[in-house]
């Protein structure tokens, strides 16, 4: 339970600040001297698609946080028997690093309106991405060929589950990036993209921060700091 708190506690600091920055706190009502029209102000407010998005993503946090408060009691029970993590993690991990700097690079490019710098963001940020993946996949070949099957403990189950759903969600990600690219490929003015560039980005942040977490949960490095929150939150 403590790891759920701390988890959700987490992403709403990130979220206030997120929202924070996107003038959401604004009060033009109070400002003096300056008539505007509220329709026109109104367009400077958070696209509806920020606020879809940020949604989407506390939705997504909560069902990690879940998954990690499940993990942390299961691992506590006497037929848990840890598996081996594949080095191969490692090279995922920095891959999908790579995949959201790509996707900054992109979205600093779409500001500066720089379509060159866009389509190589973006391809090169959708390439990583599909090459983390594969990699995901290989982990799971490189565990079944040692005999960690799914079914076979309770731990092989959990590892399976979570890399399952985080590369689910990589994966809807690569469909609304791909349409992105698609468009800017084809022609369209940055000034239209440029929302979902910013979009592909964040989401992509989002997924590399929730993959840390979950990294240092599958290996361990989480265990003292759990131990150490659990013991402030009793």
């Amino acid at each position: 339970m403590s790891v759920i708190i701390l988890f959700m506690a987490g992403i709403a600091a990130i979220a206030g600040w997120w929202l924070s920055q996107q003038r959401l706190t604004a009060k033009p009502w109070l400002e003096e001297g300056l008539i505007v029209d509220l329709r026109e102000q109104s367009t400077s407010f958070l696209p509806p698609a920020k606020i879809g998005l940020g949604v989407f993503l506390a939705v997504v946090g909560s069902l990690f946080a879940l998954f990690i408060s499940a993990y942390s009691m299961r691992m506590n029970m006497v037929d848990w028997r840890a598996l081996p993590m594949p080095r191969l993690l490692w090279f995922n991990t920095a891959v999908l690093v790579l995949s959201s700097v790509a996707l900054q690079g992109a979205h600093m490019a779409a500001r500066r309106r720089d379509i060159d710098g866009v389509i190589v963001g973006l391809c090169a940020g959708g390439a990583s991405a599909v090459t983390f993946l594969i990699g995901q996949l290989l982990a799971w070949r490189e565990l079944s060929a040692a005999g960690y099957f799914l079914a076979s403990n309770p731990a092989n189950s959990f590892f399976y589950l979570i890399t399952a759903v985080h590369g689910l969600h990589l994966m809807g990600g690569l469909v609304a990036l791909g349409r992105t690219t698609a468009k800017v490929w084809h022609g369209v003015a940055v000034t239209q993209v440029r929302l979902s560039v910013e979009l592909c980005a964040i989401y992509w942040h989002f997924l590399l921060l929730v993959w840390l977490v979950l990294l240092g949960l599958l290996t361990g490095w989480t265990d003292n700091f759990v131990d150490i929150c659990r013991q402030l939150l009793s």
